[in-house]
């Protein structure tokens, strides 16, 4: 009886190899929906003025020579650099140069949320741009263990998002970049601004992102 050789040839199984590996990350890699297009310069600023935005900013920048020292409950609240990493003195600047910008282009904001950190409520108190409320609906992920756990802020935050703010205003909300990157499709720089539209079946879509820079360009924009 003839022996039938189960042997493959070095390029034979390459191919095998390569058509599984690609069966394999289809399986593990969820295909997602193309980003759609984000508004910009006038076109941003006018949707910002009608109002019904949520402008998420990721505190302006911070010393990176310091670090947090989270060891119980409300060491977040710490204003101090030896326990907890606070704003760097260009970001209190951009802070303050954000916000003048949001009042000069006539941007309504009804609402400012910020994270119950130091350098959350500093850089939404510098902007000036009304009463800053705390909430731990944007914890950091870093203290998500005292408020549920991870899980339960990134539903926190994203229930947030798709909550349309007052008629005719924007809901500013100053928090950190891990909640941001965990809750929504974008991850920003420090003082970076995500703009996102609340949808009518509870979610929310990104329209715009404005890094600190960004905001005297749209500036100049509208003057001209």
């Amino acid at each position: 009886m003839p022996r039938i050789s189960m042997e493959l040839t070095s390029s034979a199984l390459n191919s095998v190899l390569v058509l599984s590996l690609g069966l394999l990350l289809l399986v593990i890699r969820p295909v997602t929906a193309a980003t759609p297009t984000l508004l910009t310069d006038l076109a941003l600023v006018e949707a910002l003025r009608n109002g019904g935005y949520n402008i998420y900013f990721r505190h302006v920048s911070t010393d990176w020579s310091q670090s947090d020292g989270l060891h119980q409950v409300d060491d977040w609240l710490s204003c101090d650099p030896a326990q907890m990493r606070q704003l760097s003195e260009p970001g209190r600047a951009d802070a303050v140069a954000i916000g003048d910008a949001i009042r000069t282009l006539e941007i309504p904001v009804g609402e400012i949320l910020a994270s119950p950190y130091c350098r959350t409520v500093e850089t939404a108190r510098l902007m000036k741009l009304g009463e800053v409320t705390t909430s731990t609906a944007v914890m950091n992920l870093r203290a998500a263990e005292y408020f549920g756990g991870r899980a339960a802020i990134v539903a926190t935050a994203r229930a947030l998002l798709a909550t349309s703010p007052r008629p005719g205003t924007n809901r500013v909300i100053v928090a950190h970049g891990n909640v941001a990157s965990a809750a929504t499709p974008a991850y920003p720089a420090e003082g970076e601004g995500l703009v996102f539209k609340p949808e009518d079946d509870g979610s929310f879509i990104l329209v715009g992102r404005v890094e600190p820079g960004q905001w005297a360009e749209l500036l100049a924009t509208v003057a001209d």
